[in-house]
Formats: structure tokens, C-alpha cells, sequence
């Protein structure tokens, strides 16, 4: 593709060199750089993409996208100065490309809690239906039923327009994804045409990258800032930051809520641990989901699907087949009649969440022991209300490590602790080892009781020391199970 055909709509302000030449391949990445490549020198959190300018030309680079132009300049290498390599760099590879988000129908989905459920849900619905989809969540990519592991919750703009790429070449007329604060500031997702935009809740989260709930909230809010017109914004009034999201959006503004009026609204009748009956716009259907931030999740899905020309009956059929994300509520019972329950939940509002739903499910007579850590290298001011959060909503709590990473497991449980009122302590246990804290809660468990597994959810492995150990808390809770035969 020639370059000059890349940088279109990408903000300009000097070109230094030729502007029709060939590119083979783009990258922000310069160990990545081979012969007829265009780099993005591209300012991140951790490193400088300006620093590696010359070991990209070195590795054959023929066009250079920064923010500031080299003293020294090579011969025969185009320089491309930009405001924002950044968003030139989702620009211009949505270019590269042919722009495939343009090619099918591109949902995104963002909020604190509940992405996963809603993106991963739409995607079930309507490849049910019939349709060939993609999905692009935190658990896993799937193009058009093929899975691909994923490694962010939104992947770079050059993996995130490839696999969209793929999902176009593999016949895909819609793709449902994730899109995080992050991606949403660092211009991951510039360039891309949205069909829809969803808004979940927002609640404390990632201040160790926004600093403040404001900036979170706008990065949030951004995405729907910036939907065209033809698309649909479709939020949370339940939230009271709801509203918010859709004041400046140009696209079509649509509501769904279990609390308020709403274009969507939703009634719990029944609710039980194999599912719930709900109302939605005063028709009735059963889900094997339960819970309240399920019921929420429920009609962002319904309200999608309408918004997108779901036929509304066809949807309430297959709402009621629709099954849980992997390592959300998701349930390993004993053979001893011990119920155990493993979730993502990681922030105090998603484990307030959990634990209240099975509050208002279970009968009071049993234990609920609830197992939570706080991830290392994250925002440490959650970690006090995680702990008061447990403590509250359950009979008995047992700290552990979740990913410590590189800090101190023991010091982030000190840190959890300190939200922990003196006359709640007798509840609470400290085991730094998370398997055998899952041992213990087996072994402290009777029939009838409850054992909540918090904070890693689908996760599959333990990150101490920065080094990515095997693990998985379902895995682990099972096998614990058999053992306390």
C-alpha cells in the first residue's frame, strides 16, 4: 500500500521525504521492523517509541510517524510529523488495513463491570442466530468461531485491525468487543467505525493509570463522544453516570435500567441459584443468569440486540438459552453439597455485587466464606474496601494473594486489612498461599455452605515475581472438593 494512501485523515503537520512509496508492513514495535515498514514512534507508559527510531531504520523502516523530527536524519527514509502518533498510528492502520471496521457491524462495550458478560453474550446471541461473528474480550478473541487468546482487554490498533481483518475475510457481519478506559485514552481504538456503543457503570477502578474518577469517567465518555451518527449509544441510567455518557454523543440515544424509566426496562420476579425469571418491557423470561448486575447485563444485550433489528421475540427465546461468561458466577458444587461460586470480581463494586446476589438467593441458615486478594502493581486504594466489602456481606473471610506481581503479597494483604473495623476481625483469616486458602475454605465448609472464589475469575494462571505460574481458581477449587471426600 503506498504510504500516502495510509495517511489519510491523520493530521499532518510536516513531511520530510517521499510520500509515494510502497509500504509492506506498519509496526510501533521496532524488534518487530523488517525492510518496508512503516514505524510509529509512539510515547507509552513505560518507553519512548522516539528513543528506538534509528534501530528501526536500522531493521529497514522506510517511513518514520513522530511527534518530533530527528536532527539527524537517514537517507532515503520519510518523516512523518504528527500532534499525536498515537492516534495516527489507529489511523493509519485502520488505513493499512481497508479499514475493516467499516465492513461488518462493530459493537463496543465499556463500563467498569460487566464488558465481558455483555460482549460475550451478544456474541453467543446472534451466532445462535445464524450470524457469523467476532469477539474481542478480555477471556478470549473468536473470529467467526475460531479462538484466538487474548492478552488485553483491547488488543494494540495493529492486532485489533488485524483480527477485525480476519473476521471481514471469514464472512463476520458483526463483531462485538471490550473496550477499556485505557484503550480509549491511548487511542487504541482511533480509526475504528462503531455500529453501537454500550455503557455498563462505572465505578472505582484503575486510578493507579487515570489518577481521578473524573478522568476515568471521561475517558469513558469519550468513546461515546466520538460515535457517528449512524450508530446507537446505549447506557445504564441505573448508573448516575449514565446520562453523562450520552450529552455530547451524536449518535442515536437509547436507555435501559432496572430502577428508572428507561427505553429498556427490566423487573426481577424471581430469582434463584439456577436463574432467575426477569420482565423485560413487561414480558416475562426465564435466565439461567443470575443476579441483579446480571439482570442489568441482560437488557444491555436486549436493548443491543433491538437496537441492531433483532426480532424481539426470536430474542427472548434465545436470551433464556443463554449461558454465563466463563469465571463469572460460574458454580463447582461438591459432591458433599458445598456450594462454590468463581468470579471476576475485582473491584468493591463487583464483589458488593456478587456477594449481594447470593445473599438474596441463599437462605441464611448456611456459611458463605468468601476468598479475595487484591492484584500487585494496581490501584492500592481499593484494597481496604475490598476487604471491608467481604467482611460486611459474609459470615467468614479469608485474604489471599491474587496476581501480586511484583510486590509484597503480605504487604497487600496489611493493606486490605486496614479497611477492617476491630470488632469485624474475629471473621477473618490470612492465608498468602491461594490454594491452600482455597484448601482451608474447603475444609472449614459444611453441606449447605457457601465458598465464594473472588477476584481472578477466568484467569488461568498467578503472577509473582513477574513471572505467570499455572493457576486457576475453578481448577483448584475442584480438586480441593475431591480431596474433602
Amino acid at each position: 500500500m503506498k504510504l500516502k494512501e495510509i495517511l489519510v485523515n491523520c493530521n499532518l503537520l510536516e513531511i520530510v521525504g517521499e510520500k509515494d512509496l510502497d509500504i509492506l508492513d506498519v509496526s510501533f514495535d521496532s524488534r518487530k521492523v523488517a525492510p518496508g515498514t512503516l514505524f510509529f514512534a509512539v510515547k507509552g507508559t513505560q518507553v519512548d517509541g522516539h528513543d528506538y527510531i534509528d534501530k528501526a531504520i536500522e531493521k529497514g523502516a522506510s517511513a518514520i510517524v513522530c511527534e518530533k523530527l530527528p536532527r539527524k536524519k537517514a537517507d532515503n527514509v520519510t518523516y512523518i510529523k504528527v500532534d499525536n502518533s498515537a492516534y495516527v498510528l489507529g489511523v493509519g492502520t485502520a488505513n493499512f488495513f481497508g479499514n475493516p471496521s467499516e465492513k461488518l457491524r462493530l459493537v463496543g462495550v465499556t463500563g467498569t463491570n460487566g464488558k465481558t458478560t455483555i460482549a460475550t453474550l451478544l456474541y453467543r446471541l446472534f451466532t445462535d442466530a445464524g450470524y457469523n461473528c467476532g469477539l474481542l474480550s478480555t477471556i478470549e478473541n473468536i473470529v467467526n468461531r475460531e479462538v484466538i487468546p487474548s492478552t488485553h482487554t483491547t488488543p494494540d490498533p495493529i492486532e485489533l485491525n488485524a483480527l477485525l481483518n480476519q473476521m471481514v475475510e471469514k464472512g463476520c457481519e458483526y463483531a462485538f468487543m471490550e473496550v477499556s478506559s485505557h484503550s480509549v485514552a491511548q487511542d487504541r481504538i482511533a480509526g475504528l467505525h462503531f455500529a453501537g456503543g454500550i455503557f455498563t457503570n462505572l465505578t472505582h477502578d484503575h486510578l493507579d493509570y487515570h489518577k481521578t474518577m473524573a478522568n476515568y469517567r471521561n475517558a469513558k465518555k469519550k468513546f461515546f463522544d466520538n460515535l457517528p451518527q449512524s450508530a446507537f449509544a446505549l447506557t445504564n441510567l441505573d448508573d448516575k453516570n449514565g446520562a453523562v455518557m450520552l450529552q455530547n454523543t451524536k449518535a442515536k440515544k437509547l436507555s435501559y435500567a432496572l430502577k428508572h424509566d428507561a427505553d429498556f426496562k427490566g423487573i426481577i420476579m424471581e430469582s434463584h441459584f439456577d436463574g432467575m425469571l426477569l420482565k423485560i418491557n413487561g414480558t416475562e423470561v426465564f435466565t439461567q443468569l443470575v443476579g441483579g448486575f446480571n439482570a442489568s447485563n441482560l437488557l444491555a444485550i436486549y436493548g443491543a440486540a433491538i437496537a441492531l433489528g433483532f426480532n424481539k421475540d426470536e430474542l427472548l427465546v434465545e436470551i433464556s438459552k443463554l449461558r454465563g461468561a466463563n469465571g463469572r458466577f460460574d458454580m463447582v458444587h461438591s459432591e458433599n453439597g458445598i456450594v462454590g461460586i468463581v468470579d471476576y470480581a475485582h473491584t468493591p463494586d463487583a464483589l458488593e455485587n456478587v456477594l449481594s446476589t447470593i445473599n438474596e438467593v441463599r437462605c441464611h441458615k448456611e456459611t458463605l466464606i468468601t476468598i479475595v486478594g487484591c492484584g500487585g502493581n494496581r490501584d492500592t486504594t481499593k484494597r481496604p474496601e475490598m476487604a471491608a466489602v467481604a467482611v460486611k456481606l459474609s459470615d467468614k473471610v479469608i485474604l489471599t494473594s491474587d496476581n501480586p506481581r511484583n510486590e509484597d503479597p503480605e504487604e497487600i494483604i496489611r493493606q486490605m486489612k486496614a479497611g477492617i473495623a476491630e470488632e469485624d476481625k474475629y471473621k477473618v483469616l490470612s492465608i498468602t498461599n491461594r490454594g491452600e486458602a482455597i484448601r482451608t475454605a474447603v475444609a472449614l465448609a459444611k453441606r449447605g455452605d457457601i465458598i465464594l472464589l473472588a477476584g481472578k475469575g477466568h484467569e488461568n494462571y498467578q503472577e509473582i515475581n513477574g513471572v505467570k505460574n499455572h493457576f486457576d481458581d475453578k481448577e483448584v477449587l475442584s480438586e480441593a472438593f475431591k480431596e474433602a471426600r
